[in-house]
């Protein structure tokens, strides 16, 4: 299992990364990314922090520990400027906030996200064909998530992403210890939204490539 947008206390989740990190490993997860929500106020307090406790417990852990950051309801004029900060601030996986249905996002945060340099743009809601096209262009990830309320839409992510030919990742967007789920329930919910085996042992493969970019392998 690789999870590549996950929260910790330095957000709105729960657990600090140790025991985060911890949680994930003894449920059979091999990667992990912590992506706290950040916007221009605190993305300089997340990601050196992230940076250092990650590189700390990855190899007593054994487990991949990535440092990121969620790009959360800024406005779309100031994504791309904030994506270049976060990436030379450390951050590794670099995920924007999208529209999902369940959160008033700012009209235009899609579009935004898949033309900046991002690596995952997370619960995209009612993507359009031409945002999942130029995400396909761009080589930006469209997420399939197991979290509540955010997963209403996976069914349409998928039948888009298809259509379009973009790349698809599945996350959790955990922000407790219960929304972590085991490879057998991430295979279900994407079941789900209307993927086959080959879908979603693609959607694997993306993970282990963002994984080892982000590692520098």
């Amino acid at each position: 299992m690789i999870d590549l947008h996950t929260h910790s206390i330095f957000s709105d989740g729960e657990l600090i990364p140790s025991e985060l990190a911890r949680r994930a490993k003894v449920r059979g997860y091999g990667a992990l990314a912590i992506t706290d929500h950040g916007d221009h106020s605190n993305f300089d307090f997340i990601i050196p922090r992230l940076v250092r406790v990650c590189g700390k417990l990855a190899d007593a852990m054994g487990i991949a520990l990535i440092p990121g950051i969620e790009i959360t309801h800024v406005p779309p004029d100031y994504i791309h400027e904030l994506a270049v900060e976060c990436r030379k601030a450390g951050a590794r996986i670099i995920v924007v906030h999208g529209e999902t249905v369940v959160e008033p996002v700012a009209k235009g945060t899609n579009r935004a996200a898949v033309v900046a340099p991002i690596d995952i743009l997370a619960h995209p809601g009612l993507i359009t064909a031409e945002e999942a096209m130029e995400a396909s262009r761009n080589s930006v990830y469209l997420e399939i998530t197991t979290r509540n309320g955010h997963s209403l839409t996976n069914g349409h992510v998928a039948r888009i992403a298809r259509e379009a030919k973009a790349p698809l990742i599945l996350n959790t967007d955990s922000h407790a210890p219960g929304d972590l789920v085991d490879q057998n329930m991430a295979w279900n919910v994407a079941i789900g939204a209307g993927l086959i085996d080959a879908d979603i042992k693609g959607m694997l493969r993306n993970s282990q490539a963002l994984v080892k970019k982000a590692l520098g392998r």
